[in-house]
């Protein structure tokens, strides 16, 4: 059973400064490859704004950095909606790394099939492993007012399976692709960045009920589980 430390911030932008001071102190301290899954999102994107911003000013070997996404919008490749199309522009273009260390997943154009894209990119997931259990070292996640995390959303039932599609998201567009409890919940550490008062009732439900079913709430890493949370979407929670 993993740990759970909640940590608060003033405003998206402290939380997005300490995420990425976290971020940085778990690339700094790793020792060989290192697997982190981001996350779209305004705050996760601005997360990777500041940490681009921290590694121009410091040395670091990157070639033992791979970088994941948590899930993706099933549309053509270079849409602007892709969280991979975002996170190059905010951090992956600027890094000294190749192409094999950025796993996108499947776009639209590549596989007219989602679940031909998803079966393809569950190959490639278990053959960068290479026979052992595929698992992050770190995933950053984002949550929506609704609770939902990477494309996981409340009330949809999804297979036992390390990556999984949704068909019917109830945000735009209705095809996606995530990876699942399962593959999350391997993961060494998890971090959250929260912030909104839109999300202050999500907050304290995944957090003060015991019974909350909502999906952010089934989340928790294997090692530490880390949530930066900022004062307008811990409202709620803190004034328990």
């Amino acid at each position: 059973m993993g740990t759970v430390e909640i940590r608060r911030a003033l405003d998206s932008a402290d939380v997005a400064e300490q995420a990425a001071e976290f971020i940085l102190e778990r690339m700094q301290s790793r020792n060989g490859r290192f697997d982190i899954a981001l996350t779209g999102g305004t705050v996760g994107i601005l997360t990777l704004k500041h940490l681009a911003r921290k590694l121009e000013r410091i040395q670091i070997d990157f070639r033992n950095l791979h970088f994941w996404f948590g899930d993706e919008r099933f549309v053509e490749h270079d849409s602007s909606d892709r969280n991979a199309v975002q996170a190059r522009g905010a951090l992956l273009d600027q890094l000294a790394i190749s192409e094999e260390q950025i796993h996108e997943m499947p776009a639209a154009n590549q596989f007219a099939d989602l679940d031909e894209a998803v079966l393809s990119f569950r190959r490639h997931l278990e053959s960068e492993f290479q026979g052992v259990e595929p698992k992050m070292d770190l995933t950053i996640l984002g949550m929506g007012p609704d609770g939902h995390v990477a494309s996981l959303f409340p009330g949809h039932n999804y297979p036992h399976e390390l990556i999984v599609a949704e068909s019917d998201s109830p945000k735009p567009p209705a095809q996606r692709i995530s990876m699942s409890y399962q593959m999350l919940n391997a993961s060494k550490e998890v971090l959250f960045v929260v912030s909104g008062v839109d999300k202050a009732e999500a907050v304290e439900k995944v957090h003060k009920d015991e019974k909350c079913e909502l999906p952010a709430a089934k989340i928790e890493a294997t090692g530490q589980t880390t949530w930066i949370v900022d004062m307008a979407a811990g409202a709620a929670f803190w004034s328990c």
